[in-house]
């Protein structure tokens, strides 16, 4: 194991530059966005029940993030949007607003091309605009891969609609990352921030099965899928799924059963016990674990390589499987 010098490759990062925030700012009212400053913290914005921000330094600063990274052991984080997405704006202003993430993707990766890494958004409510943007994308440097939320407005990942969107990314040979951003029901999980510590990862459970019994799974065999916070509730209710492909004739509509699709997932790290882990990779294996940190959210590992290097149930390979080396060959930093 290599200890002291920046190796590991945090592959859950979020970064929201001022060029973003800017286009929030200009055109967010009319959309419902409710924006405004925090004093000494940065802006803040919402739309519906997500609230993001202040964004600080760390989100949207790229030497802030350096210094970051550096007390991390951090050698790249491959840098993704967070909520609300680009999904609720029109057809215009969605592809700004991705071209302007996208573009500050670029641009962080040439001034620090061995540490900054980016996971393109996609105005996906508009699907043909989207491959419009993966065709842009896919021949930026520093672009790694794409990200979607786990449902895109009222439509599950599974819609269609998506088909070619999902041809497109699979033709680049990029990985795909997942993140939830409108959960289910949200009205009873307004309190006790539960939006985010249970609606987030059931969004997971829910959009990893409509991939799979909507026939995605089988239709797009060479997508790379990741799922964030170590799968959400997907991995532990998969079995259940299972039951009920097993005993109900309507729902054998896929190649196998859906535990058979769990090796077709990646997983991040971020669940909060060494247990998580264990169960990933006992049931599916670590070379499908990648690391991650939920940087820079309130409920974010502070060390996230640590998190994996102190485990008490892996070997030094596996290690450094999940820290870097399988991050590096699907990323190929």
């Amino acid at each position: 194991m290599s200890h002291g010098h920046n190796h590991g490759i945090d592959i859950h990062a979020h970064y929201i530059p001022q060029g973003f925030i800017d286009l929030i700012e200009k055109h967010g009212a009319s959309y419902g966005i409710e924006f405004r400053m925090v004093e000494g913290k940065g802006p803040q914005f919402k739309l519906g029940h997500l609230m993001t921000g202040p964004v600080g330094p760390k989100f949207k600063d790229l030497d802030t993030r350096l210094a970051a990274m550096d007390s991390q052991h951090l050698q790249a984080h491959a840098m993704s949007l967070s909520q609300p997405m680009v999904y609720w704006a029109d057809r215009d202003l969605s592809v700004r607003l991705s071209q302007v993430f996208n573009d500050s993707l670029v641009d962080a990766h040439e001034k620090h091309p061995t540490r900054l890494f980016g996971l393109a958004t996609l105005p996906m409510q508009f699907p043909e605009l989207a491959i419009a943007e993966i065709e842009r994308c896919a021949k930026m440097p520093g672009i790694r891969g794409f990200y979607i939320a786990t449902r895109v407005n009222d439509k599950e990942l599974s819609d269609p609609s998506f088909f070619p969107v999902y041809e497109r990314i699979e033709a680049t040979g990029l990985p795909l990352f997942l993140h939830p951003v409108m959960v289910i029901d949200h009205q009873r999980l307004t309190p006790h921030y539960l939006t985010n510590l249970l609606g987030n990862p059931f969004e997971s459970a829910i959009a990893a099965a409509h991939l799979i019994f909507g026939g995605v799974m089988d239709r797009f065999p060479k997508l790379d899928i990741v799922l964030p916070h170590a799968g959400g509730a997907f991995p532990w209710l998969v079995w259940r799924l299972q039951r009920g492909y097993d005993t109900r004739a309507d729902l054998k509509k896929m190649k196998k059963g859906p535990s058979e699709y769990l090796r077709h997932f990646y997983y991040d790290t971020v669940g909060y016990s060494d247990h998580v882990i264990d169960y990933l990779a006992k049931v599916i294996g670590t070379d499908r674990i990648l690391m991650g940190s939920d940087y820079c959210f309130p409920i974010a590992y502070e060390q996230p390589v640590d998190i994996v290097e102190n485990h008490p149930h892996l070997d030094d390979a596996q290690k450094n499987a999940i820290v870097e080396a399988n991050a590096r060959k699907l990323l190929r930093i």
